[in-house]
């Protein structure tokens, strides 16, 4: 406790939404364990559980994403901000938007296969991993780019007052940033498609929710991105940036626990009315799912959506 009362301002912040963000992962977590547990005991149900490996997934790289976040906040060494650098914007970040546009784009598809989505998100994160890994650690590109374009971390001070600071290399946010035009722009294209067919107000005011704390938040960062190398490291304004980089990620991340995982699961478990509440056997009230879930459905045109809850 001491140590975080010694935080500064940015850094006491960015500690108390990491928490926050733990927190909400685990009551994610909780939902999508509860309804798969309901799904399981009660038969008809089972339509409603096809990408909970999926959700769990975002739910993991969220939590994962936030616990890396703590390096910088209470220092380190040059390794452990290497490996904040490639595991934030090689990895984490990446898992966590490539899972929101997969789960977007399968609001509106027949249900895919869990496993098989679960692989591409992964996959498609391989080459972002390899390229921060091999810029960021073994720096192929040191001798001849300033060094700006490789650093990762800076070091002040000499002895018990020496510090180190973590940074993102300019190398490392070119790179993300190709990546972040090109995810930005699948993503705006998916989201106007389902925009457009969606008619239920519900639905469609989730759907511009998310839309908009992806579409904003990340240009947005790899612009702080950028200023973030041109700062002196250690000074407000680089806190400051970085701050706000970290804030940049927060949004979609939180978006998606909220929107793609907590509140279907709350209309599936309405959809279902009494077979979700317990019932080992699940032969109670197994006949009245498809009625009471069907009714619902119909008047608000979610099926597609509460198709994949979990």
């Amino acid at each position: 406790m001491v140590v975080i009362s010694r935080l500064p301002v940015f850094g006491l912040a960015t500690f108390s939404l990491i928490v926050a963000v733990l927190v909400l992962s685990f009551l994610s977590l909780a939902f999508i364990l509860h309804l798969r547990q309901k799904c399981i005991a009660s038969p008809p149900l089972l339509r409603f559980s096809s990408l909970w490996t999926v959700r769990i997934l975002l739910v993991s790289s969220s939590s994962l994403w936030s616990v890396s976040q703590l390096i910088p906040i209470f220092g380190g060494n040059p390794f452990l901000c290497q490996l904040h650098v490639t595991l934030s914007l090689g990895f984490l970040e990446p898992s966590i938007l490539l899972t929101l546009l997969f789960l977007l784009n399968s609001s509106t598809k027949p249900p895919p296969c869990a496993a098989h989505l679960f692989s591409a998100v992964l996959f498609s994160c391989l080459p972002m991993l390899v390229l921060q890994t091999m810029f960021v650690f073994f720096s192929p590109f040191d001798d001849s780019l300033p060094e700006l374009f490789t650093r990762s971390s800076y070091t002040s001070g000499e002895g018990p007052s020496q510090t180190t600071v973590c940074t993102y290399p300019l190398m490392s946010t070119i790179v993300f940033g190709c990546f972040g035009i090109i995810f930005w722009m699948g993503f705006a294209l998916s989201s106007y498609k389902i925009i457009r067919i969606v008619i239920n107000k519900g639905l469609l005011l989730r759907t511009h929710a998310i839309a908009l704390g992806v579409i904003v938040p990340l240009p947005l960062e790899i612009m702080l991105l950028v200023l973030n190398v041109l700062c002196i490291p250690g000074t407000s304004a680089h806190s400051g940036v970085t701050f706000g980089v970290f804030l940049c990620t927060l949004a979609p991340a939180v978006a998606g626990e909220g929107i793609l995982v907590i509140s279907p699961i709350v209309d599936a478990l309405a959809a279902g009315g009494e077979c979700c509440t317990w019932n080992p056997r699940g032969d109670d009230h197994g006949g009245s799912m498809g009625t009471s879930a069907a009714a619902i459905m119909e008047e608000d045109g979610s099926e597609a959506i509460l198709n994949r809850v979990a």
